[in-house]
């Protein structure tokens, strides 16, 4: 097993292992169960998402391109631009 990425939240961590389970690389999040701590742990480094290492490259691919995306602006055509909510190009 391989860390190949260490989110800062609990929420992007399971995020992206649930992105990387959709493209079929099955990854575990570590220290999700030490966040109760953190008042006397330190901040960071306490998540690590875990793959194969064969699965290591493409993960570390995957996660690069998901943290690169950039919303799009909502579409003035279907109505209210603020009503729409944005979509990440990936």
């Amino acid at each position: 097993m391989q860390r190949v990425h260490e989110p800062l939240l609990l929420g992007e961590g399971e995020l992206l292992v649930s992105m990387l389970a959709s493209e079929g690389i099955r990854a575990h999040l570590l220290g999700q169960h030490l966040l109760g701590a953190q008042g006397e742990l330190p901040l960071a480094g306490l998540l690590a998402i875990l793959v194969a290492d064969e699965d290591a490259v493409r993960a570390r691919q995957l996660i690069a391109a998901y943290n690169a995306a950039r919303p799009l602006p909502a579409d003035p055509r279907a109505g209210d631009p603020g009503s729409q909510p944005d979509v990440l190009l990936c």
